[in-house]
Parts: structure tokens; sequence; C-alpha cells
């Protein structure tokens, strides 16, 4: 593992995360539209038994879904963490507010730590721009020399394997290719902190090997990795610690292999239920 001085941390106190939905001036429409979500939420929860974010009103006559709710976490150095919980738990909603893409409605983000995230396939890239441009302009907001940036360029080219399609924009590239370039920038140099979304798995067979292989040196070379995903195995392989997220709270929160088992017996027990 890199050596860092000061060590890298995460720390969220009291975080909440509000989406709004709409305001209503009607007290008798608001009343009705809120009944007719908490029906529909309901509904979905019994027949499908999610637990994703709640709809809720604020004073403002906002109605909003709460997507995390007084949310406390402390991630220190060597740390690998998994995030589970069903869709809409508020998974991927906190890898966003870590990196900053979501501001808080209240509470506190700190971190200490330069911070990559893989949370969209063509996340900073410019559809207008070629490959190669991209490339270029990511190794410049990076501060890298031009011979730094040369390396750069030819490390994603290698992986991304794009050919001549790096010289045309990337607008024109099939999602798998705007992910293999995606991927091979986000991965280009070893941060401090990683963050990554479920998608970073997807793609072909070919992709996904040749990724996980990317992946694993800089998982074992980065100081803090928070990622989440509805594989097991994975989790089992690169976490010493899960999170388990329920309608925007963490409500388990502990080693690998004790909430891993606590979860799938849950499921497994809803599914008879």
């Amino acid at each position: 593992m890199n050596e860092f001085n000061p060590a890298s941390f995460i720390k969220l106190e009291h975080l909440s995360i509000d989406f709004p939905l709409f305001q209503l001036e009607s007290r008798s429409l608001k009343k009705a539209l809120f009944s007719k979500a908490g029906k529909i939420i309901s509904g979905q929860q019994k027949q499908h038994q999610r637990t994703g974010a709640e709809i809720a009103t604020t004073g403002n006559n906002d109605i909003v879904i709460q997507a995390l709710r007084d949310i406390n976490l402390s991630i220190q150095s060597g740390e690998r963490v998994g995030l589970i919980g069903h869709n809409g738990a508020g998974k991927s909603t906190l890898l966003r507010a870590i990196t900053g893409i979501y501001e808080p409605n209240s509470g506190h983000i700190s971190s200490r730590g330069s911070i990559e995230a893989l949370l969209s396939t063509n996340a900073g890239m410019n559809p207008l721009l070629s490959g190669r441009e991209n490339i270029y302009l990511r190794g410049k907001r990076m501060g890298l020399s031009n011979k730094q940036i040369q390396t750069l360029e030819k490390d994603v080219e290698e992986f991304a394997e794009l050919n001549e399609f790096m010289e045309l924009p990337i607008k024109i590239y099939s999602s798998g290719m705007t992910m293999r370039l995606g991927f091979g920038l986000s991965t280009s140099v070893i941060p401090n902190i990683l963050l990554m979304d479920e998608w970073f798995m997807a793609g072909d067979s070919n992709f996904q090997e040749k990724a996980k292989k990317r992946l694993v040196s800089i998982v074992n070379k980065a100081e803090i990795v928070v990622l989440t995903t509805h594989s097991l195995p994975i989790l089992k392989e690169w976490c010493n610690r899960i999170i388990w997220l329920k309608a925007g709270q963490i409500i388990a929160d502990g080693p690998t292999e004790e909430i891993l088992n606590e979860y799938k017996h849950t499921m497994e027990t809803d599914s008879l239920s």
C-alpha cells in the first residue's frame, strides 16, 4: 500500500440529503398526492420487499425524497468498505455525497486525501471532443506535465483498445466504448480514496476480466476503498467492513462476514414472507 502522510479519512456527521419532488400550495392537493405516493411506496414494499428512500413533507410544503437521514460514519485508512441494501436505500447517494456531487441539507462531510470516483462511464468527458482530446483535458485538470500526459495517454489507449476511434468524438461511441475510455481514465492514477459504484463491473465478459485485474491493483494500493455492488463474492473478496443501508439510514455496520450473513438471512426470510 502507498504511504500517505497524514493518513486519509472520511467522516460524516448527522448527514441528511433530500431530493425535492415538487411544492404544493393546496393543502387538499398535497394531502391527496402524498397519500397516493405513500400507498404506492407501501404497495411496492409489500409486494417486492423494497426498503428504498421515504417520501416526506417539509415545513415549506415541499414533498421530498429522504435519500439519506442522519448518517454518522467514520472511515479510516486501511478500510475497504462495501455498501449494501436494496435499490433506493441510499448507497449511490452516499458515494456522491462524499465526492461533493450532492450537498447535504444538514450535517457535515469531511475528508483527507485525493478522491477518485468510478460513478459514471462518461463523468467529466466532453462528448464533442475525441477520446485523445478528453485524455489530454483530464491530464491538464490533474495538473500533469505534457510528458506525464503522454504517459497517461499511452496507458489509457492500451487499456481501452479503441484504435482509430481515439481520434473521433466520443458522442459517436457505443456505450461499451465509452465505458472502456471512462474506466481507463478513472483508473489511470491511484488515489488516496477510491469510490466505486456497481457499474464498474458492467460490460462484456472480456472487459470485466480486464477491468477487474486493473481494479485489483488500484484497490490494493489505495488507502481507503468504498464500493457498492450487489455481488456478494466481490464484497467478500475486497471488503473488510460492510455498511448496510435501509431507507437512507445505517442499520448495520461491522465485519464483512458477520454483516453479509445477517443480510443474506434477512433476504431469505423476506422472500418467504
